[in-house]
């Protein structure tokens, strides 16, 4: 199979849908299917390779993390008069996206796409909910064409359904148990960060304000006092909040680790107690599966694609929007009975492990198989 992937996010990017598409792609080589990518330059310097091909991009002015891409429409449309792909996937509804769908309609290309972000929780945390109904115009356009739409959970699936889309099929992220596993030495870790608390609890993500900050931040500060002074706090990851939060919080106990690799974040959480994780936007939530693989309890958000990963009281607990003292109880209760706490890990890792990503991928590559065959069948009965 040959698959032409249109992206406006791209390895090395730190966000889900970059780092589940490199996954893909390495599926894509490992089991022989032919792949381009079409995706931004991030600098000058960046160098394409034989199957990665960059666009001109800039940062985008309300959000510098992501960037809008100029794409060279010759450039492409010869690669694709070359490549000849079977089906186009557009994983991304910005400048990149656009020009997959233009091709894909003007060559007759059998087109498929992704939905993988909560733009109305986003407006709300950038204070700009006057824009909803016209991204949502604007996302029912962009889909609209497409013989079928991944969403990475039955919460988005029931969001964009009530909204009428059609062709939506669920496909959900796996986890890679040979990097996210309970086999660390929790020593080592304490021994790099000088942690000697009794407790580290952790989260991983970008520190930005549509993953509750807020939220997080009124955690670290605001523990019982019989566990406070036992907690050590691990915060991995970055973002433009990162400042604001650290000048909020109150408590000497935590570590700011940046981003790191994924094998140093999966030695911090299988080192944890407990994973922390507040955010109400994901439309899944990648991190808080990788967490449960690592065999740590889950407090999480019961919201978005998060409460469908969580087995409430059985890897982990969700709480309400903006209830601090539901968090500040679920954490106490992990913290202070290590018999369910052990259980919570067991169960966490033989749910997660079930998770596979060679799974998730033959999924999504019989799914382009059928849109690819009922294209040809059409065809045929023109």
């Amino acid at each position: 199979m040959k698959i032409a992937i249109f992206t406006d996010t791209f390895l090395p990017d730190v966000n889900g849908v970059a780092k589940t598409l490199g996954r893909l792609t390495r599926y894509l080589d490992k089991t022989n299917h032919s792949y381009i990518v079409i995706s931004p330059k991030r600098s000058r310097k960046e160098q394409g390779t034989k199957q990665i091909y960059l666009q001109s991009s800039f940062p985008f002015p309300l959000y510098p993390d992501c960037r809008i891409s100029v794409p060279n429409k010759n450039e492409i449309k010869e690669l694709l008069h070359s490549f000849n792909p079977d089906i186009i996937h557009v994983a991304t509804a910005f400048s990149i996206g656009l020009c997959g769908i233009r091709y894909a309609k003007k060559f007759d290309i059998p087109l498929v796409g992704s939905y993988h972000t909560d733009f109305d929780h986003y407006l709300q945390y950038y204070h700009l909910p006057l824009l909803s109904k016209p991204l949502w115009r604007y996302m029912e356009w962009f889909h609209q064409s497409m013989a079928r739409i991944f969403v990475p959970s039955t919460y988005t699936f029931e969001q964009l359904n009530k909204r009428n889309f059609s062709n939506i099929q669920v496909w959900e992220r796996g986890v890679d148990s040979s990097i996210f596993h309970p086999n660390y030495s929790k020593d080592q870790i304490r021994q790099k960060y000088n942690i000697s608390k009794k407790y580290i609890l952790s989260y991983v993500g970008r520190l930005a304000p549509e993953k509750n900050m807020d939220t997080l931040c009124y955690l670290i500060n605001h523990m019982s006092a019989e566990f406070n002074d036992q907690i050590h706090w691990m915060i991995v990851g970055d973002g433009p909040a990162k400042a604001s939060l650290e000048s909020q919080i109150e408590n000497n106990n935590v570590t700011f680790t940046g981003f790191l690799p994924q094998k140093r974040v999966a030695e911090i959480v299988a080192s944890s107690e407990c994973f922390v994780f507040p955010s109400e936007s994901e439309t899944f939530g990648n991190v808080v599966l990788e967490a449960l693989a690592c065999g740590t309890a889950v407090v999480g958000a019961n919201a978005g694609g998060v409460k469908t990963i969580i087995k409430e009281s059985f890897t982990g607990i969700l709480c309400d929007k903006g209830d601090y003292s539901m968090y500040l109880t679920a954490i106490a209760s992990i913290l202070g009975n290590d018999s369910w706490r052990k259980q919570l890990e067991e169960n966490a890792v033989r749910y997660a492990h079930k998770q596979k990503w060679e799974d998730r991928f033959e999924e999504l590559l019989a799914a382009y198989q059928a849109v690819i065959s009922h294209k040809q069948t059409i065809t045929l009965e023109a």
